[in-house]
């Protein structure tokens, strides 16, 4: 059996890592130690399979993946900006790491909508 990658779960893996990264803070205000370590060895774990998939992308496939990551980059923007608004307007404000989980999970989830609810013949 063949192994195959693309540069989308390669961008995707690579948004998981920086979503699971924006978290830590959360455990370290909460003096979560057992956690945070939990989460520090997670975060290396997906960026070990980020490297495995590195490894196997296709030269035209990893020319497709600075696209990717940038939309992954302006996804992780609107998101911390959409959950920045929604904490001021409705949800009052609970702090920087809050906000900072919360926006970089959206802004991963959103990165994966458009990667999911674009034409096969686009990817």
């Amino acid at each position: 059996m063949g192994a195959t990658s693309s540069p989308e779960r390669l961008s995707l893996l690579l948004g998981l890592a920086v979503m699971m990264a924006a978290t830590l803070p959360r455990y370290l205000i909460g003096d979560h130690q057992t956690r945070l370590i939990l989460l520090a060895v997670a975060i290396l774990a997906v960026l070990g399979v980020a490297l495995a998939q590195w490894r196997l992308l296709a030269a035209e496939a990893r020319r497709r993946l600075p696209a990717l990551l940038r939309r992954l980059a302006a996804c992780l923007v609107a998101g911390l900006a959409a959950m920045a608004a929604w904490q001021g307007l409705v949800a009052g404000w609970q702090g920087g790491a809050l906000l900072a989980s919360h926006g970089t999970t959206l802004g991963v989830l959103l990165h994966a909508m458009g990667i999911w609810f674009r034409p096969v013949a686009e990817r």
